[in-house]
């Protein structure tokens, strides 16, 4: 056994020289040869830490190199961690490697991998195991079990959802559909600059539904802007493009674009063209099968597919009979009731219009779900161009929950704003829920949010709404709560919304669950943290960070839990806390991980956040900061 661990440490050392001591061939190495090398090791790690660490070394001599023990030094401090080391030794005997039935044993008990478990750990071995000797007897050496831990392998997200593992083949409204706000926006909502960057990103985030608010251009081209204010403006043909170019880069699954039309006819028209000319094949102009819709098709069905929501005029059979007819130069109008309460937040687009004190008084006093006082009837002109390319996402203005019950088709969508929304919410759950399983509703921010930011999308969430729109230029914990939810599914921005959430009989409300609850008991033991970023504040790279775990979700599993504060160590901060949850509905709870820096009793600085959906968290033992890359292990 001396001999074999003799070997071993032989070994280890003659495969890390054989990597460095090429760069040291002059004797010492500067930082930035330093972060090369890290590199050259596959190694993770934080620049400043880095920076950091190699400064302590270097001013203790005055010199701006270090040697190879300084380097090893370095090495071991910014990758040697020691609950990685105690977790190690625990299952290796000779506290130098695993042997094959070792590692399967730490798979069995610390991650609960007991299916193939013997597979698994070959894998493991063959990828990250750095030294050839070592892999050869199918063995895990120390450095390869750090690789192995601080690997994607390792995430608290699970594996399998991390490619698209649902259903695709249920109706549109049966999704939650990743969407956009004023997409085309890149700051706030009165003088900042519209860019096409506003549609690249988004649709690099998955982002399947996006908002292109339309108005009429010199040259008879239409623009993209937020009319009424001193936002920048940019053609809609460009915007057009740069669809047609990332619409499918993230996900294979359809496209809608929310289109806010506020042209006139002639230009409506060039609108229609310019869908045609630039998307060509990858818009849809007809129906899929029978012309006569009964329900929605499935996003499977509709795979790069580019769909248009807009108002429209008459039915899609009608549009059908249309079809290889010029509609050239013919309009059809829709008339639209007007109602005079703010709830009804008929204008989005609107964000410096206020309501007094008084209106405000009494529109609250007034039950959420009676129809509002009819003001006036409202034309729109409409091109038939355009309202033909309008298929299966036709908007519809919401009057109510009976009403649409009564005469809306499975086709037609609503758009509500959240102050109205969040009543219905809290007032009317079930009759929400209802809606929602039978027709995609949209809903969207009130139209003082000014500067961008965005409402909770838990909230909605709660009650099936599919296209919760928010801001995604804001940066925020609602924008954490979104991308957390879209990671599910293989981030491809569809995800299948609960059995009670799709079923037209469901009672379920958030507010009482009832009947709907299956109590989940979590429990997470928070080890440690690696590398966390440093306080803005300080000039030593520390920090005192201590984590939130918040639970997102309806309202009874709405939590949030501390744990203490490490004092000064933004590099390796150790916690072991162990904390107890149970969750009502698991299945539309997220959970966040937030890394914050107390720079005083009353107030946190935030480092870091990582969100998931509690279903796409793995049944692992080791939970682990690792902020240089962002994740959870």
């Amino acid at each position: 056994m001396t001999w074999g661990r003799c070997f071993l440490n032989v070994i280890s050392c003659t495969w890390f020289l054989n990597i460095i001591q090429d760069e040291f061939m002059n004797g010492k190495i500067d930082l930035d040869s330093t972060m090369k090398l890290l590199e050259k090791l596959h190694v993770t790690f934080d620049v400043a830490h880095v920076k950091h660490v190699f400064k302590k070394t270097v001013d203790k001599r005055k010199v701006h190199t270090i040697n190879i023990e300084d380097f090893r030094a370095i090495y071991r401090t910014m990758v040697h961690r020691t609950e990685f080391h105690e977790l190690f030794c625990a299952y290796s005997p000779n506290r130098k490697i695993l042997a094959d039935t070792e590692l399967i044993e730490f798979l069995k008990k610390e991650q609960f991998q007991t299916e193939d478990s013997e597979i698994r750990a070959l894998e493991i071995i063959l990828k990250y195991e750095p030294v050839e000797e070592v892999r050869k007897r199918r063995q895990l050496s120390f450095e390869g079990f750090i690789r192995y831990m601080s690997s994607e392998d390792s995430s608290i997200f699970k594996k399998d959802h991390r490619t698209v593992y649902q259903d695709m083949n249920h109706p549109l409204c049966d999704y939650f559909i990743s969407s956009s706000h004023n997409t085309y926006l890149i700051s706030d909502q009165l003088i900042g600059p519209s860019d096409l960057f506003g549609y690249i990103s988004a649709l690099l985030k998955g982002c399947r539904c996006l908002e292109i608010d339309c108005w009429d251009g010199s040259n008879n081209e239409p623009v993209v802007y937020h009319g009424h204010t001193l936002t920048s403006k940019i053609s809609f043909c460009s915007v057009i493009h740069v669809i047609d170019k990332y619409a499918f880069a993230a996900s294979e699954y359809p496209v809608i674009l929310s289109l806010e039309n506020h042209c006139s006819p002639k230009q409506q028209e060039i609108m229609a063209e310019h869908l045609e000319n630039i998307l060509g094949d990858k818009l849809l102009t007809s129906t899929i099968g029978d012309s006569v819709v009964t329900q929605l098709p499935s996003p499977e069905a509709l795979k790069f597919k580019i769909l248009v929501k807009n108002k429209k005029v008459g039915t899609i059979e009608e549009t059908m009979l249309r079809k290889g007819q010029d509609s050239h130069g013919e309009t059809g109008e829709i008339f639209e009731e007007e109602y005079t309460s703010e709830e009804d937040e008929t204008d989005e687009k609107a964000p410096l219009q206020q309501k007094s004190d008084s209106s405000k008084r009494k529109s609250e006093n007034r039950p959420s779900s009676l129809p509002r006082k009819k003001a006036k009837m409202k034309k729109i002109k409409i091109a038939i161009e355009l309202s033909d390319l309008v298929i299966y996402t036709k908007s519809e203005k919401f009057v109510s929950f009976e009403h649409s019950l009564a005469n809306q088709k499975c086709y037609e969508n609503n758009s509500i704003g959240e102050v109205k929304a969040r009543k219905f919410v809290k007032h009317s759950g079930n009759e929400f829920v209802s809606h929602t399983s039978r027709f995609i509703t949209r809903i969207y921010p009130k139209g003082t949010r000014a500067n961008s930011s965005n409402y909770n999308p838990q909230e909605f969430w709660n009650v099936g709404c599919q296209m919760v729109a928010l801001n995604f230029q804001t940066p925020g914990v609602q924008m954490e709560l979104q991308n957390g939810k879209f990671l599910d599914n293989g981030g491809c921005g569809y995800i299948l919304k609960p059995e009670f959430l799709r079923n037209r009989s469901s009672t379920f409300n958030p507010y009482n669950v009832g009947r709907y609850s299956k109590p989940m008991s979590l429990s997470i033991r928070l080890i440690s943290g690696h590398q966390l970023p440093p306080s803005n504040l300080s000039k030593t790279n520390k920090a005192d960070p201590l984590v939130q775990i918040e639970i997102y979700g309806v309202p009874d599993d709405q939590v949030k839990r501390k744990s203490s504060v490490i004092k000064s160590n933004a590099l390796s901060p150790r916690w072991d806390e162990t904390f107890s949850f149970t969750v009502q509905v698991p299945e539309l709870a997220l959970i966040r991980f937030c890394v914050e820096d107390e720079i005083s009793l009353v107030a946190n600085e935030f480092l870091g956040q990582y969100t998931l959906p509690l279903l796409s968290l793995s049944k692992v033992f080791l939970l682990l900061y690792q902020c240089s890359s962002w994740r959870l292990m």
